[in-house]
């Protein structure tokens, strides 16, 4: 097996993988860095979301060795990149309990993860752009609505 070294959340980290361990899997079962979910598996819903070098992507369509090198970030690493501390939140996942946009939970991590780049590409955005920036995440709990409000007040 192949060695990989990549920073995950600030930390640096060097594991052995097989060559096509997922990032989700390696992250999960690797890490044990859960936040990041395993939805459909085929990069429709979004659950799985993480940063990789500063941009969003479905880390269940990336192997965990084309991160190599990389930076990823994922839900428990969040708040730590705005300076953030243990049990602080981002202004995102605030935003998102606020205004009450999430319920059952599962989406929420990868639509945040999702959000933040969003907001990080265009600050100013109308709520079709927001809806339309976040079509490759699903929720089946919200009707959107609340989320929405939630990435119209941090962008």
């Amino acid at each position: 097996m192949p060695p990989i070294t990549l920073t995950v959340n600030g930390s640096r980290r060097e594991a052995d993988v097989e060559p096509r361990t997922l990032l989700v899997d390696f992250i999960r079962e690797g890490l044990g860095l859960t936040g990041t979910k395993v939805g459909c598996e085929t990069s429709q819903c979004g659950s799985c979301t993480v940063h990789l070098d500063g941009k969003a992507v479905k880390s269940c369509t990336v192997l965990a060795m084309q991160a190599d090198g990389g930076n990823v970030v994922t839900i428990e690493g969040l708040a730590s990149q705005k300076g953030g501390g243990a049990g602080d939140l981002h202004p995102m996942q605030l935003a998102f309990w606020e205004q009450h946009g999430l319920q059952c939970g599962f989406c929420t991590p990868g639509m945040i993860m999702s959000a933040v780049d969003l907001v990080a590409g265009d600050p100013q955005l109308t709520d079709e752009e927001i809806r339309h920036g976040l079509e490759g995440n699903l929720c089946r709990c919200t009707g959107y609505e609340n989320i929405v409000r939630a990435v119209k007040e941090v962008a």
